[in-house]
């Protein structure tokens, strides 16, 4: 995937910047970030600061609240949480075969696994928040999960494979998704 630099000037207003939270401890909504996520989190303050973000949307879980809580604090913004921008579940129970599977659910997505939930809807609630938040004469910045956002970007299960603990993208209106290339 190809990146585009950080912009040096606020975005055009109506823009999302779509976040994948950072690295984090495991899986369950209160997994808390790693030294290595926290210092991910802390590098997307001055990454972000100066693109015009006038509200900050998230998913409740911690390691997406975690990622965002240094730059709302540097912006003086507070955090919307929406459900709906929570990780989409897979599968009720566990399975050795999940990585197959997931690879099937992009395939095809009205896949529902028992106790799962297909793409399709995935992808319904979680563009639902988008429109939602959107902040149409300003920039909002939406911090989620890896799976919802390969959904929500179309990226397909090659695409998730590659997203980074955390990964920007950038989404103006009427334009295409792109992937911020993020200072090292």
């Amino acid at each position: 995937m190809t990146a585009t630099p950080v912009p040096d000037a606020p975005l055009p207003p109506g823009t999302l910047l779509l976040v994948r939270h950072a690295r984090a401890s495991g899986q369950e909504p209160d997994a808390e970030l790693t030294p290595e996520g926290q210092a991910g989190a802390a590098a997307l303050v001055p990454a972000l600061r100066g693109l015009g973000a006038t509200r900050i949307v998230s998913s409740p879980w911690r390691r997406a609240t975690d990622t965002v809580a240094p730059l709302a604090e540097a912006q003086g913004l507070p955090v919307t949480l929406d459900e709906r921008l929570t990780e989409r579940v897979l599968t009720g129970v566990p399975r050795a075969d999940w990585c197959d599977r997931l690879r099937d659910s992009f395939a095809d997505d009205t896949l529902a696994l028992p106790g799962g939930e297909s793409g399709a809807a995935a992808r319904g609630r979680g563009q639902a928040a988008l429109d939602a938040h959107r902040d149409p004469a300003g920039v909002t910045v939406v911090v989620t999960h890896g799976n919802l956002l390969a959904l929500l970007l179309g990226l397909g299960n090659d695409g998730w494979t590659a997203l980074r603990n955390p990964d920007v993208w950038i989404w103006t209106p009427g334009g295409a998704p792109t992937r911020l290339d993020l200072p090292a």
